[in-house]
């Protein structure tokens, strides 16, 4: 049984965490069957991240990563009307149903590569701000430096008469 939540008081004294409550609301809606296929997440680096998913059966082709702005998507469509003509299954254990997996990346997320061997989907992401993002620092220059720079305006008597 789920709860829902409501975030209102948060929309009013907080600016900008809207994004913040939809990825809450989003994480505990998930669906029940969201266990296939098994994957890990792993931070591998101040700034890198990997995801390995297990997604035995499928070939290469029949797996598509999708990357959009703070969302990547992997999608497994198995052909299987052809690869199963002609077999009677008395027992089917590997699960080989399609799938979509969608993962939440946070701002400046992006994919930077992926692989697939022995059934094992391995993708490499990292966080890359943009530069004018990045916090710099900010020269003080000393009490007199400052004096020196400010433009004074001059006290004529001309501006002050009347027209």
């Amino acid at each position: 049984m789920r709860t829902a939540y409501d975030f209102s008081p948060l929309y009013r004294s907080v600016i900008g965490v809207d994004r913040m409550a939809n990825l809450i609301e989003t994480a505990m809606s998930s669906e029940v069957d969201s266990n296939y296929p098994p994957y890990d997440v792993e931070k591998t680096g101040e700034d890198t991240y990997g995801i390995t998913l297990a997604a035995a059966g499928f070939k290469a082709d029949e797996i598509v990563l999708t990357a959009q702005p703070n969302l990547l998507v992997v999608t497994g469509r198995k052909g299987r009307a052809e690869t199963d003509k002609g077999r009677t299954y008395l027992h089917r254990g590997i699960a080989g149903r399609n799938f979509e997996r969608r993962f939440e990346l946070a701002d400046y997320v992006v994919v930077k590569s992926a692989s697939y061997a022995d059934g094992i989907l391995s993708v490499e992401l990292a966080r890359e701000v943009p530069e004018a993002l990045k916090p710099r620092r900010v020269e003080i220059s000393p009490a007199g430096d400052a004096a020196r720079n400010v433009r004074r305006i001059n006290d004529r008597q001309a501006d002050h008469q009347a027209a």
